[in-house]
């Protein structure tokens, strides 16, 4: 198949309207996706980092009052730009995969 699951899209997705820490990108993926998406901190931390590096996101620790600080993800132009493209391509994967299950 020409389209897979890409873990690093469904995470730019999930900053699109803020920043997010880990815990909450996690929340709303779950919440989005009714349920079916779980990622777990094995998942999602490498994930984070990779896209810090390839500059998709930049992170800032937030400062909590009486709480630990946490790390919160934003996108970055490129982000928003790699997020556009993955959502054309998603779309026509899902076109196709449509058109196919009509066939008959």
């Amino acid at each position: 198949m020409a389209f897979r699951s890409d873990l690093d899209a469904i995470i730019l997705g999930a900053l699109v309207d803020g920043p997010l820490h880990g815990y909450a990108i996690v929340k709303r993926l779950h919440k989005h996706s009714d349920g079916l998406l779980k990622l777990g901190e094995g998942q999602l931390y490498p994930a984070l980092h990779k896209l810090e590096k390839a500059n998709m996101v930049i992170a800032h620790w937030d400062q909590q009052e009486g709480k630990p600080s946490r790390r919160v993800y934003s996108l970055t132009d490129g982000g928003r730009e790699e997020l556009k493209r993955q959502r054309t391509a998603w779309e026509k994967f899902a076109k196709s995969i449509n058109a196919v299950l009509k066939l008959g």
